[in-house]
């Protein structure tokens, strides 16, 4: 069952633009495909900011209703694109694209069910005829020694964090290959791994399985599509403040979801004929142990 929920109805954020600014800031548009102004401070600290405008894009992100993807999604709908974020729960989507409010909705997707991810990228097409970013963030990990995880744990993970990935990508296949081939047109999977991805680690064989499997996946995946138009590519980070794996989410030395989000338009934002295919995130100063 899939049932659409949508949130408000202004965009906010699309289209803005920073004026030309007298202190030694530089503002010029580099790819016309996605419109956006970097913005450069030549003051002593160099810092730099970029705003992506992604007005007319539709982005999908699984996982949706809390922690990355719920920030992923916010930053997408901020910068002006149409959102369509999933969860396994409609009452959670419905709440989530409530939350994050503009032009956003929520479905709900079991996305270990392929003929479910048909029937979501099938409602996508109907409602908007488009799909521009596909944003594979849905994912789960079980903890525990080898001896003590039951075959159904070991299944749940692998069946969600690599065959979920499989199974999005594969049904939105049609709809992104559209964005890719229209004129000027660029298209983006970007799935969400974790350092686990390549460092195993105790109590960690099923989610360090489906994680190494969905690097390497990734990366064939954007040999595949790479002349179709469509981009991919991974972000892998490290302990980020959520209530993933039990963590109460206060971890102010972590990465922050918001991070993870702000680099997801970062790879949007490289110009077509660029693409960032790995991204590795770790907390700067993670805590000491003890």
């Amino acid at each position: 069952m899939c049932g659409w929920v949508a949130a408000g109805g202004a965009r906010s954020g699309a289209g803005t633009r920073n004026p030309p600014d007298p202190l030694g800031f530089i503002h010029r548009p580099i790819d016309p495909t996605v419109r956006r102004v970097i913005t450069w401070n030549h003051g002593a600290d160099m810092s730099w900011t970029e705003q992506v405008d992604l007005a007319g894009k539709v982005a999908l992100v699984t996982g949706g209703s809390e922690g990355i993807g719920l920030a992923v999604a916010s930053h997408l709908a901020a910068a002006g694109a149409d959102v369509v974020l999933t969860s396994r729960s409609a009452d959670r989507a419905r709440a989530a694209a409530s939350n994050v409010g503009g032009r956003v909705v929520g479905m709900a997707c079991d996305v270990r069910d392929y003929q479910a991810c048909e029937a979501l990228m099938s409602a996508v097409g109907e409602r908007f005829g488009r799909l521009d970013v596909l944003i594979n963030n849905a994912g789960l990990g079980i903890f525990k020694p080898i001896q003590e995880m039951s075959v159904d744990e070991w299944t749940l993970q692998v069946e969600t964090n690599l065959n979920g990935t499989f199974f999005t990508t594969k049904a939105a296949l049609p709809l992104l290959r559209k964005s890719g081939a229209s004129e000027g047109g660029d298209a983006w999977v970007i799935n969400i791994g974790s350092l686990a991805s390549r460092n195993s680690f105790g109590s960690g064989s099923g989610y360090n399985a489906s994680k190494f499997g969905l690097l390497g996946m990734t990366e064939a995946m954007m040999i595949d599509l790479r002349y179709e138009g469509i981009r991919t590519s991974i972000i892998m980070p490290g302990s980020v403040n959520t209530g993933f794996n039990d963590h109460a989410g206060d971890r102010d030395w972590a990465i922050q979801p918001d991070d993870v989000g702000r680099s997801v338009l970062q790879l949007i934002a490289f110009p077509t004929h660029t693409l960032v295919s790995r991204v590795e995130m770790r907390p700067s100063r993670p805590a000491r142990r003890s």
